[in-house]
């Protein structure tokens, strides 16, 4: 049983998750990171660790870890932070905000955090260590795979699959059962129609203006 979590990390995406466990009465003992936290206001109240080795002070049997860490990417820190510390024994809590729109028959993988505005329909599945972000969708029956990212904005259509590594980048479109191999990065405003191969960036249709003199 959880005496309460320890966020990692102190930045924006750090932030936002701390609104959640204050609004959600959680107990927070503190957070970690090697930086004071950008929005001191809001941190001003939670204990400052200012070292990954302090997490090692408490008892992974009674604390949970909030993965405050952002992704952005091709940048791996997230993960990486992910897999040391379950190797160490230590557990990720699982958070959704009141204000996203979870289906009570989906499935979300430890660590998956789901931000206000979100939607998650019946039958979806987020692997571990993911985030749907603010105002995103995952329709019906997808499967989302463990370190994913769905920016703010991304449309995801019904039984689209993804594997782990994938970035759905901002105002993203994948239409419906489409199949997104690992490690591929969809930029903003980007839509998919068709299946994606492993280790690939998508990147939005660019137009150039030619000017005839």
């Amino acid at each position: 049983m959880s005496n309460g979590v320890l966020l990692i990390g102190g930045g924006g995406h750090a932030s936002v998750l701390l609104e959640i466990l204050i609004e959600q009465r959680i107990n927070i003992v503190g957070y970690v990171s090697p930086y004071a936290a950008t929005n001191q206001k809001l941190f001003s109240d939670v204990n400052w660790f200012k070292c990954d080795e302090d997490v090692l002070q408490f008892d992974k049997s009674t604390i949970e870890l909030v993965n405050g860490i952002g992704s952005l990417p091709g940048c791996t820190l997230r993960a990486d932070f992910y897999y040391k510390y379950k190797e160490l024994g230590y557990s990720f809590a699982t958070l959704v905000s009141k204000k996203a729109d979870v289906s009570a028959y989906a499935y979300l993988g430890e660590g998956t955090q789901v931000m206000r505005g979100a939607i998650i329909q019946t039958g979806a599945s987020v692997g571990y260590n993911s985030i749907v972000n603010s105002g995103s969708i995952v329709d019906h029956d997808c499967s989302i795979g463990s370190n994913n990212h769905v920016a703010p904005g991304a449309t995801i259509s019904g039984q689209v699959t993804s594997k782990a590594n994938v970035h759905f980048g901002t105002g993203s479109s994948v239409i419906q059962s489409i199949n997104v191999n690992e490690n591929v990065v969809i930029g903003a405003g980007t839509i998919i129609t068709k299946d994606v191969d492993k280790n690939t960036i998508c990147y939005p249709a660019r137009i150039f203006k030619k000017v005839i003199v």
